[in-house]
């Protein structure tokens, strides 16, 4: 899963990159209302947790874009202003949820974790694609009963092509979602390739028919049949 923090804040910046990374999101930053305009323009997010106060304007301000642009992305508002005009203007505007700084970082995870399962899963944790089972709290994959071992990058290459079945993604496009800002280490696609090849062995030998389909100069799509 895909996160994005706007937040100018440099320790709290520090603290909740060091968290969700650990816990296995991918994860980027953004310190300013114009950088996290740029970013919501050039990727997509599984969840934006947004400042209000940012040195150049309103985290409200980037609300009214999403809104505008009809981009669905979950947005966790943090605040140190407990004012509820704030929050209730947060959240006519699209918001999903708000938290008063200070918080526990468990209760972030906790809330994050339940907008990304209702905007992306129906609401549920487990994910059936065909006799693929994914259950997302726990980061288990099961073909027809049979537990399958990932790694994390195979784990969310396959939650991110499930999510996105019967859809071309183009290698650039995993790259981005598995490395985010550090898209670089993908050595030239080369390392998509490699964890398509693994996840794609290792479903398959677990008695997965093959659904993953490779769209030569394109990129890949998973498909129901």
């Amino acid at each position: 899963m895909k996160l994005l923090f706007v937040e100018d804040d440099r320790d709290l910046l520090k603290s909740l990159l060091f968290y969700f990374n650990d816990l296995g999101y991918t994860c980027e930053k953004a310190k300013s209302l114009e950088e996290s305009i740029e970013k919501i323009s050039l990727y997509k997010y599984d969840c934006v947790v947004l400042d209000l106060a940012l040195p150049d304007g309103s985290g409200l301000e980037l609300l009214k874009i999403l809104k505008s642009r009809n981009i669905d992305i979950g947005v966790i508002i943090l605040s140190a202003n407990s004012n509820l005009d704030d929050k209730l203007n947060g959240l006519d505007l699209g918001a999903d949820d708000y938290l008063t700084k200070p918080f526990h970082l468990s209760e972030l995870n906790s809330r994050i974790k339940s907008i990304i399962r209702r905007k992306q899963q129906g609401g549920t944790n487990l994910i059936q694609f065909n006799e693929i089972l994914i259950n997302s709290d726990a980061k288990e994959v099961k073909v027809n009963d049979s537990i399958v071992t990932l790694t994390k990058k195979e784990y969310d290459l396959l939650m991110y092509l499930v999510l996105n079945k019967n859809k071309v993604v183009t290698k650039a496009s995993i790259s981005e979602h598995l490395w985010g800002d550090y898209m670089d280490q993908a050595d030239s696609f080369d390392s998509v390739y490699s964890h398509m090849k693994n996840l794609k062995r290792k479903l398959k030998s677990c008695g997965s028919n093959d659904y993953l389909k490779s769209l030569y100069g394109v990129g890949y799509i998973l498909k129901e049949s």
